[in-house]
């Protein structure tokens, strides 16, 4: 079993009974299971592999997964940002599978390029 494998099932367990569910398409969850992983590697910590990094911990604190956007985006489009995290209509097709829009403040982002 991959690393990726392995986080899918431990975050899988954790993460269901609070209604959050992987998206139905396993291998876009594990591509980006994978991104986590990786950005873990290199920062330290798992943040969100859609997302521009500052590579300080604080200053990407809310783009750590579970990032800080996910509860209202799966709350408001039934999924988050990168379409990991989704609700059970999500993945049932009873809610329209739409683009989440970027919550994420732009200052952030463009502090995350300035270093």
């Amino acid at each position: 079993m991959s690393a990726a494998e392995e986080l899918y099932e431990r975050l899988k367990k954790v993460n269901e009974p609070k209604g959050y569910y992987f998206t139905k398409d396993t291998q876009m969850a594990l591509s980006l299971l994978e991104g986590l992983l990786i950005n873990k590697e290199r920062y330290g910590y798992m943040n969100c592999p859609c997302r521009l990094a500052s590579g300080n911990r604080e200053a990407d604190r809310d783009i750590i997964c579970p990032c800080d956007y996910r509860e209202p985006d799966v709350k408001e489009y039934g999924s988050c940002f990168c379409n990991l995290y989704v609700s059970k209509e999500w993945n049932d097709g009873t809610v329209p599978n739409v683009p989440v829009p970027e919550r994420r403040p732009p200052e952030k982002t463009l502090a995350s390029l300035l270093g």
